[in-house]
């Protein structure tokens, strides 16, 4: 059974993961690490491959604690991941901040760092589990209408397993923190540049067959932004 929200541990610093600048900005609801990850497409995997730093852009998915990562077998970040301890980042920008002076300068921003040793699923009901999460993150209500994964796709595929157990949630809200010199000085606007990320239009395949319609999972997932439109 999965823990609820006020049952579930709160993030707990460990040394790796505990925040050394702006604390202020730190967050231990765990609800908050899920929002930030459940709210993102991306995530940065960080790796050391043949001794140097590598940091690969990668789909994901969560369920509860558990993130899921997949990718080709014949992938040497993946292979790397499977050898020692790796990093996962996920960031929102939500707005430029705009100061009276140039050091001032910042973004208002949800982010969240996650370390651990990711774990290899073997077991065929796992595996398919996790694609399905990760197909869901992405395309909500998408894993039913398309076929699954067959043996050959599956044999060449790597499904990784990370605990959230360590991890960090740092967010900035708000306007600038001018000095008060620079406000008393005046002349120079400050203020917050909005950002947020929407989807357009579907657009169909070239190939697709005439008549076949744009299915309703999509259309809810920009349903928004052609309204909007």
């Amino acid at each position: 059974m999965s823990e609820t929200a006020s049952t579930r541990t709160p993030l707990s610093p460990t040394p790796r993961s505990s925040l050394t600048r702006s604390k202020e900005r730190g967050r231990t609801d765990r609800a908050e690490l899920d929002a930030v990850l459940d709210a993102g497409l991306i995530c940065h995997l960080g790796v050391v491959l043949n001794g140097t730093p590598v940091v690969v852009p990668t789909i994901y998915g969560r369920d509860g604690d558990t993130l899921y990562l997949h990718g080709s077998t014949g992938s040497g970040n993946l292979r790397a991941a499977m050898t020692g301890d790796v990093s996962v980042s996920v960031t929102h920008v939500d707005g430029i901040v705009y100061a009276r002076a140039a050091m001032h300068f910042s973004m208002n921003y949800r982010s969240a760092v996650i370390h651990a040793r990711p774990t290899e699923l073997t077991d065929p009901a796992e595996r398919m589990h996790a694609l399905r999460v990760i197909t869901e993150h992405a395309a909500p209500g998408a894993w039913d209408a398309v076929r699954a994964p067959n043996k050959k796709e599956l044999a060449a595929t790597v499904v990784l397993a990370l605990d959230l157990t360590e991890a960090s949630v740092k967010v900035r809200t708000g306007g600038p923190r001018d000095e008060a010199d620079d406000i008393a000085t005046g002349g120079v606007w400050a203020g917050v540049l909005p950002m947020r990320q929407v989807f357009d239009a579907p657009i169909s395949a070239d190939d697709l067959d005439p008549g076949i319609e744009i299915p309703r999972h999509v259309l809810e997932r920009c349903s928004d932004t052609v309204a909007a439109g």
